[in-house]
Parts: C-alpha cells; structure tokens; sequence
C-alpha cells in the first residue's frame, strides 16, 4: 500500500510540474507578443515623429505616444492583454499622423509649385505686351 501512495505522490508532483512549466511557456510567449508588439508602436511613433506630425498632427500624434506610454505601464503591470490592445491604438494614430503630415507636406508642395507657376507666368505675360 505504501508504493501506491509514493505513486501518487510522484504522479501528482509531475502534474504540478507540468502545469507550472505550460503556465510558464504561455506566459513568456505573451509577454514577448507583448515586446514586440510595444516595439513596433515605438518604431511608428517615432516615424510619425520623423514624418512631421508634431506640425501637421499634433492630435494623433499626441494620442499615439499617451496610447504608448498607457501600453508601457501596462505592460510593467503584467497587462499583457490591455498592453497590447493600447499599442495597437498607438500604432494606428501614429499611422494616421505619419499619413496627415506626408499629405500636408505634399499639399505644401503642391501649393508652392502652383505659385512659381503663376510666378513664372506673369512674368511671361508680361515680357510678352
């Protein structure tokens, strides 16, 4: 009767190693979903930077790096799951602004090349009378 229990015993403590080690695996797997995740929102954060949003975004922009710092402390938290939806949103504003300010810059072009045209025409016309 005696080997019975050291049986279970043993079958039990190999259970209990088994669950530890799943929980462990599941874990470190979203927390390194959440690392990337988090590394990627900072990478478009820092695009949209780059791009100019401070000037023709500053809204989204503003709301991309709150978003971030929200999904950083979360993450510090161990809220993988909040952590990664925040950075998610982060990516997607900063998108937005990287996309507003390339659009503004354009339009800024745009507009400049316009006014050397019409620059350039008078100036025509008028060495033409």
């Amino acid at each position: 009767m005696r080997n019975t229990s050291k049986y279970k015993w043993y079958q039990t403590m190999s259970l209990v190693a088994l669950v530890a080690l799943l929980t462990t695996a599941c874990a470190t797997t979203e927390k390194r979903d959440v690392a990337a995740q988090l590394a990627v929102a900072r990478t478009t954060v820092a695009d949209a930077v780059n791009a100019g949003a401070s000037d023709f975004a500053s809204v989204e922009l503003k709301a991309a790096q709150e978003n971030l710092d929200a999904a950083e402390k979360a993450a510090m938290a161990h809220d993988y799951k909040r952590a990664t939806g925040l950075a998610e949103k982060a990516q997607t504003n900063a998108q937005l602004a990287s996309s507003k300010s390339r659009a503004a810059k354009a339009q800024q072009a745009s507009d400049a090349l316009k006014d050397s045209n019409r620059a350039l025409q008078d100036e025509m016309n008028r060495t033409t009378k």
